[in-house]
């Protein structure tokens, strides 16, 4: 029987220059590097099938399913904060949506399926090591807990890609709530297409804001519920110590999901200047910065729907502003409730912020692992006897001595026990995260020596984030000075 995808397209169903259609490039000798059963179930897809020669078939691009409407997606964007009228999918194809088991709508897209009408020149194909660091890192940020694009599948295609050298290809299947950005907006205000730009905030609406249909002015509302998505993610972001590298406006999904992994990397040593991206130069997307650049990109959004906002110019931006300066306090007000979490406060007290902050400034100066410092204070939490794991990662442990006296002082007016406290704490501070230094070394596992199951290993330890796994504590640990990795590469 062959494999069946349950499509049912709608954005497919939008004016001609929304995309443009075409099928995926041929690949020579398509073969698979795993498959994602649990999302393939989730999406009501039959893994067993999808793993088959005809699976792995569809999965390349070298068959087209039955019912998709294959096309590529256009759109515009600001990248570093240069305006680029025209980018759109290069190397992307979006062969259509299924509802999941959820009823929740989700485009399936493979990523390095040949050049497109948007390509600029490029292959439109994906190197083997990008593809598995955004299979990696888009699943980790899934188990935990973050809105993200998803990984259900990624194969190689026997091919070389010329990169610095020739490199294996592959093609990811990614899956996400819609591939439509900020610069999706911006095309069509580039071409002051008002008609498309109703066209394509109604359809986002009824997609994924629907709340804003009930309004009596929906695409204010709309505006409103993007900002609050994107305050909160970006929030969550600082959270996990995520640093997504390359923040243009095309890269910034309407539905509130983390969404392209490129130069992407999680912070070890706590530093908010910390910059990976090897084309970020300027530190313009730098870890601390990212809740600014966040505004900033919102901003842009909010100018494409000034003709919507309102007939009156004046009107329009008034209501724009308005809409924009909530973000600081929706930022503000996540942002240092994750952080009372963090440490083990259930309850809000004005000083916490200053509590919190203390104890980052304190991390900075003495170059303390960000993901450890949490997960070693949620044992910490449970009695002071614990505490010597804490004072170990700072430099000079008197700085976290003099920090942790205000800490427990504070605890002490929280109604929970130690052992509440600590569970607590640990269902949000993870044991372990995608650290650079070993997605690295699994992608060159892979590349070099074709060997996956580093991969499969470490993937194994990151679907379970929040969770003491001894046998694999090393996965824990922060790179030693020789392992360090300074930069991440888009690949593209």
């Amino acid at each position: 029987m062959t494999v069946h995808f349950p499509f049912d397209n709608t954005y497919a169903r939008l004016p001609d220059r929304f995309y443009a259609r075409l099928a995926p490039t041929l690949v020579s000798a398509p073969g698979l590097i795993r498959l994602n059963r649990d999302l393939a179930q989730q999406l009501r897809l039959d893994p067993d099938r999808l793993s088959s020669p005809e699976g792995v078939a569809f999965l390349s691009g070298n068959r087209v399913p039955d019912g998709a409407e294959p096309i590529a997606m256009a759109y515009a964007g600001h990248q570093f904060g240069s305006f680029v009228p025209q980018l759109g999918d290069g190397r992307a194809i979006l062969l259509g949506e299924v509802v999941d088991q959820n009823s929740i709508r989700r485009d399936i897209q493979l990523k390095g399926s040949g050049p497109t009408p948007f390509s600029r020149r490029g292959d439109g194909r994906a190197a083997l090591g990008p593809v598995l660091r955004e299979y990696l890192i888009s699943e980790a940020m899934a188990a935990l807990g973050l809105p993200t694009t998803r990984a259900l599948a990624a194969v190689l295609t026997g091919e070389a890609v010329i990169r610095e050298m020739p490199l294996p290809g592959a093609v990811l299947t990614r899956v996400a709530s819609s591939h439509i950005r900020v610069g999706t907006f911006q095309y069509f205000a580039a071409r002051q297409d008002v008609e498309g730009l109703r066209l394509l905030a109604d359809y986002v609406i009824g997609r994924h804001y629907p709340h804003a249909a009930e309004s009596d002015h929906r695409y204010r509302a709309f505006l409103d519920q993007v900002i609050a998505a994107q305050a909160e993610l970006i929030a969550r972001w600082l959270h996990i110590g995520f640093i997504h590298g390359v923040m243009n406006t095309d890269n910034m999904s309407i539905a509130g999901e983390t969404i392209d992994y490129g130069p992407c990397a999680f912070m070890d040593a706590y530093d908010p200047a910390t910059v990976f991206s090897s084309i970020d130069r300027q530190g313009r997307y730098a870890y601390g910065n990212q809740p600014r650049i966040g505004l900033w990109n919102l901003t842009r959004l909010a100018e494409t729907l000034l003709p919507l906002l309102s007939e009156d110019e004046e009107r329009a931006v008034a209501e724009a502003s308005e809409a924009l300066e909530a973000f600081a306090s929706k930022f503000e007000a996540a942002y240092h409730a994750g952080l009372r979490r963090k440490l083990g406060l259930l309850t809000e007290r004005e000083e916490d912020p200053t509590l919190a902050g203390d104890l980052l400034k304190a991390m900075a100066e003495n170059q303390a692992d960000f993901t450890l410092i949490f997960r070693r204070l949620s044992d910490a939490a449970a009695g002071p006897e614990r505490d010597e794991a804490v004072r170990n990662l700072f430099i000079n442990p008197l700085a976290y001595d003099a920090w942790a006296t205000r800490w427990r002082e504070r605890l002490s007016l929280e109604p929970q026990g130690g052992v509440r406290r600590q569970a607590a704490m640990q269902a949000v501070n993870p044991a372990f995260i995608p650290r650079n230094h070993q997605v690295e070394a699994v992608i060159q596992s892979a590349v070099e020596q074709g060997d996956f199951a580093p991969f499969e290993e470490l993937l194994t330890v990151l679907s379970r984030p929040y969770e003491d796994q001894p046998t694999l504590a090393h996965y824990s640990e922060p790179p030693e000075p020789n392992q360090r990795v300074y930069r991440t590469f888009c690949g593209t």
